[in-house]
């Protein structure tokens, strides 16, 4: 039996933030932290963080849709950030912390945008939903001490303050769709 895994590219914020929580869902199998949206080949994490790259901090995540389907993760997405601040997370401030999804075909592109306009009908949120919903090109992967960061660096301060609350949200609201060995 062949699996068929699927890939989505997300920003939502920090990256730290966003590959601590989706990797802990039931059906994914890898995610990376990196860089997209831009139009700089191959950008470092300092180039990124100067905001003229034009790349976002963005997640790649490769999932199994008979598992996890993309509707999921996209639930997942809009529930574990604020889609409704321009070019902000938290403390996190420039355009390579937006809101973004780059579909990869239009399969996802009507999903998310269905997603979104769900979102805004029930209105979920107070303010407007920002979110770019945008076709994927490019993804360059981070530089490798970011993987992991959130499992390597659990005593620094960010992760502390700021992914601990993130994933102890996540598993309020998705216990049951999380892998054993994280909850």
């Amino acid at each position: 039996m062949t699996m068929t895994m699927e890939i989505a590219t997300l920003a939502n914020g920090c990256f730290w933030c966003s590959e601590a929580i989706f990797k802990r869902l039931k059906g994914v199998k890898s995610v990376l932290p990196g860089y997209s949206g831009g139009i700089v080949e191959n950008p470092s994490y300092e180039q990124v963080c100067i905001g003229k790259t034009g790349h976002a901090e963005s997640i790649q995540i490769e999932f199994d849709p008979t598992v996890i389907p993309y509707e999921k993760i996209l639930d997942v997405f809009w529930h574990t950030h604020d889609p409704t601040t321009l070019n902000r997370q938290g403390n996190d401030v420039g355009t390579q912390y937006r809101s973004a999804i780059f579909y990869h075909d239009q399969g996802q592109k009507e999903i998310a945008e269905k997603s979104k306009r769900g979102l805004e009908k029930a209105g979920v949120y107070k303010n407007p939903i920002v979110t770019e919903i945008t076709p994927f090109k490019y993804f360059y992967v981070a530089e490798d001490y970011h993987k992991n960061y959130y499992e390597n660096h659990q005593d620094a301060p960010y992760c502390s303050f700021v992914i601990n609350p993130k994933v102890y949200k996540l598993i309020q609201k998705y216990g049951n769709d999380l892998e054993n060995r994280y909850k």
